[in-house]
């Protein structure tokens, strides 16, 4: 019993989430969250297996439509305490490989007005680090301002093999071939660093 890391469905930055944003003509250019929620779900024969993190780190820079998130493998949470430790010391191996990251780039940056109209879907192209290893992915998303807040969500899925995360011979059968990996942040508008800090 185990499960497999999502971790978006890529590399470093202050910590942490999901992916997608880019060049908005709002007067804040960098948006960021610790309270990113990413969630993962796997449809077995004996058992579903689910986990949430919702300390997920991300930054979003407007001007530049980068982006960029990070969680520890450790935070997510199972509802058994059992598949928890499974997940953490057999498949992800959190201790050896502590994060998952996501940088990327939107594909195209809707507007300030589309943004404030409803949910905008947008891609965004980056790369994926999970296990120790980095693999290329193009995401889905949508991006909503509301009020001051960027409302970022994503739906994509990650196959363990593609991350080296192995599943022993006993349990295969029992785990999905690809985990569905869900996104939501809500950011929060954030004061750029000056050339002094």
């Amino acid at each position: 019993m185990g499960a497999v890391v999502p971790a978006v469905h890529a590399q470093t930055v202050p910590a942490p989430a999901a992916g997608l944003i880019a060049s908005l003509e709002t007067k804040a250019s960098r948006y960021t969250t610790g309270t990113g929620l990413v969630t993962f779900f796997s449809t077995a024969p004996l058992e579903d297996i689910e986990a949430l993190n919702s300390k997920v780190g991300a930054i979003f820079e407007m001007a530049t439509g980068q982006l960029a998130f990070s969680m520890l493998m450790s935070d997510f949470q199972f509802k058994n305490g059992l598949m928890q430790e499974h997940f953490n010391e057999n498949y992800a191996e959190s201790e050896k490989y502590p994060r998952a990251r996501f940088t990327g780039k939107l594909l195209t940056v809707p507007d300030e007005a589309q943004l404030r109209s409803g949910p905008q879907a947008v891609y965004v192209q980056g790369q994926l680090t999970i296990h120790g290893v980095s693999r290329k992915m193009r995401v889905p998303g949508t991006l909503q301002l509301r009020d001051h807040d960027l409302v970022v969500t994503s739906k994509f899925a990650v196959a363990p093999a593609d991350y080296r995360i192995k599943i022993p011979a006993l349990v295969r059968n029992n785990i999905a071939k690809s985990i569905d990996v869900s996104v939501i942040m809500t950011c929060q508008p954030t004061p750029a660093p000056t050339a002094s800090q």
